[in-house]
């Protein structure tokens, strides 16, 4: 919501200050009557009104509104603010900032939040409050006064509404548990395939794979046998360069009968060769 604007402002107009401009030349200006350099700071109590009303009582902004504000004191003999609202509370959070001018330590910004409820159990908005005071305020004058529960004749604040940014910021959580969940995958595909789980070859004719296999023969005839399927192979592959069909068909059924001729040889090795004497005495 757009303020009031005044009608002395030059066009194209806009109202951003730093830290140090609200505190030299606003704030200060408004705590020693001064007139500031432009009157567009109405003068108001924001603690009489929830922020989502404070808009209209504005006479410039759009995204942020610019108050001078009393300040008083939670309890008579303290130096609490109060910081009550009508529907909530405002709740500091951070760190309070020093501000400099020329090296000189002129004022402080506080940071609240606007909490809807009562305390503790008030609900978070995304209402953002700047408090700026100065640095040599007037609140230990007023605690000498009894009664009194005046703590700052005038404090700045910047009040305005952060985007909603709840959303958009679990998504983006959600979206990097994805791409981290994928770069997970990612790197367990590489470790398997490119990883020491490739290089886990099966062992085919090592020294101890062919002492296991002694078991069932000895070595020099497994060899003979292997050399004999070769020649099996070589053979059947010569035959199938041939012309004559009942030769092909000869030589195909010798090739056969030494090809089951060996099996059985190769499968009578397999019988092992410690028998229970048990047995042969039967």
């Amino acid at each position: 919501m757009v303020g009031k604007i005044s009608s002395d402002l030059p066009p194209g107009f806009r109202f951003h200050p730093t830290d140090e401009e609200l505190i030299m030349y606003y704030l200060r200006y408004q705590a020693t009557s001064r007139p500031c350099p432009v009157s567009i700071i109405p003068e108001i109590d924001v603690y009489k009104f929830d922020p989502w009303e404070l808009p209209e009582k504005a006479e410039f902004g759009e995204n942020e509104w610019y108050f001078f504000t009393p300040r008083d004191r939670k309890y008579p003999n303290g130096v609490r603010p109060n910081r009550a609202a009508v529907s909530g509370y405002w709740k500091a959070t951070g760190t309070d900032k020093t501000i400099y001018s020329a090296n000189k330590y002129v004022g402080i910004k506080k940071a609240l939040v606007f909490y809807k409820g009562k305390p503790p159990k008030g609900v978070k908005t995304d209402w953002i409050m700047h408090e700026y005071r100065l640095s040599d305020s007037k609140s230990q004058t007023y605690s000498k006064q009894s009664g009194s529960m005046r703590l700052d004749d005038w404090v700045l604040c910047r009040i305005y509404k952060k985007k909603n940014l709840g959303k958009p910021i679990e998504m983006m959580k959600v979206e990097e548990e994805e791409l981290a969940a994928q770069n997970v995958s990612i790197n367990n595909a590489i470790e398997v395939v490119g990883g020491p789980q490739t290089m886990k070859l099966p062992r085919i004719c090592s020294l101890s794979h062919l002492l296991e296999l002694d078991y069932y023969g000895s070595i020099p005839q497994l060899l003979s046998d292997n050399l004999l399927y070769d020649d099996q192979s070589y053979t059947m592959n010569n035959v199938s360069n041939t012309s004559n069909v009942d030769q092909v068909s000869s030589q195909q059924q010798n090739t056969n009968n030494i090809t089951s001729n060996n099996c059985n040889i190769f499968f009578n090795y397999q019988q092992p060769l410690f028998v229970n004497p048990t047995f042969q005495s039967q």
